[in-house]
Formats: C-alpha cells, structure tokens, sequence
C-alpha cells in the first residue's frame, strides 16, 4: 500500500475530470491534490510529499509536454502518468520521451489508473529510499581520511593489502590500520558490503 506521506498532483483544465480523479484517488486512499493548470501546480512546488504527477497532454498555456520539459530543467525527479484523448498517442509518445513513466487514452478504466499510480508510487518509494541511502554512504565517505580513501580505492579495485601497500608506499601493517578504520567509519560488516557501498555512490577504485 502506499504510504500516506504520498501525494498525488492532479493537473487538468477540466474541472470535472479534476474532480472525478480526485475522487476516484481518495476513494481508494491515495491523497491527491487538484490544480486547474500546469503553472498553477509548478507555483506550489517545492513540495516534499511530491510522489507523482497525473498530468492531461492537451491544456491551454503550458501543455503536459511543456510540463514535463519544465521538470527537466528544474531537476525535479517524479513519476508522471500523461493522459491522453482520441488521437493524441503521438504526443503521448513525445512525452514519454520527455520521462513520463505511462500514458492512458480517454475513456480510461478506473482499475487501470489506480494500477498505474500505485506502481508509480511504488517507483518513487524505491527511489526515495535510494537517495536516503546514497546520502548516508556519501556522508560516512566524507569522513575518512585521504590515506583512507586511497586504501578504500584500492580494496574495491581488488587488490590485496600488499599491493595497496606497494602503490601508497606504506607497509602492509598501515594498509591494514587504515582498513580497519574505514570499515568502521563506513559501518561495513565485510568487504563487499564496502564493495556494495562503492557502487552505489559510483566509487569503482584507481586502475
């Protein structure tokens, strides 16, 4: 289920359309907040329970497609579900393009929108929980040392102490001090949790 923290952004210039996906949303527990036009919706950011953007492709001023190139460019990552009318695929593809994760067609199903909201939400859980990760990696490598972070450089390029040792020209004992402390500070269990930690944050070791 998602969580209550989330929120979905409905954007439309149809007020009845607004209303009934509002409706349809609360009635299945989804929070959901409407707003009659794109620059209306991009005035109330930022937003921090911003989970997901149900947008219309076709709207007077700021289309669905100008919306999504406007998120772009303020670097603001969230799921959008572009809907559609009769004959607008093409657009529909175009956004896509531009990061929209789905798009409906007009008359849509009920069951086939809370699908794909749910799995939006679900994607934007993931992602949340990636960027906490990534952040609390990236704060425990702020504190090592440079000699530290030459020796972590070294193990996740899988060389041995010797050969870390070779390379800094330090001895084997000091390679070992300085590795113990790093998996301290970074809070790793084994190498490849260090290993783990590197990749997330991109960290693939000197060559």
């Amino acid at each position: 289920m998602p969580s209550e923290e989330m929120l979905v952004h409905i954007i439309d210039d149809d007020e009845a359309m607004r209303e009934s996906l509002t409706f349809l949303l609360r009635t299945a527990r989804i929070a959901a907040e409407a707003f009659a036009s794109a620059p209306s919706f991009l005035e109330s950011l930022p937003d921090a329970r911003l989970s997901c953007v149900i947008t219309d492709v076709r709207m007077p001023g700021m289309s669905g497609l100008d919306l999504l190139r406007r998120l772009r460019e303020m670097k603001i990552e969230v799921p959008v579900i572009v809907i559609t009318g009769h004959g607008d695929v093409p657009l529909a593809v175009e956004a896509m393009k531009f990061g929209a994760i789905d798009f409906l067609e007009k008359p849509f199903d009920d069951v086939v929108l809370l699908a794909s909201v749910r799995s939006a939400l679900q994607r934007q859980q993931g992602e949340a929980k990636r960027h906490a990760e990534r952040a609390e990696i990236e704060g425990r490598i702020a504190a090592l040392s440079n000699r530290e972070r030459d020796v972590l450089g070294g193990l996740v390029s899988g060389r041995a102490n010797k050969q870390i040792a070779y390379d800094l020209g330090i001895s084997p004992r000091t390679v070992e001090i300085y590795r113990a402390n790093l998996m301290d500070k970074m809070q790793a269990g084994s190498l490849s949790d260090l290993v783990r930690m590197a990749l997330i944050i991109g960290i693939l070791g000197q060559d």
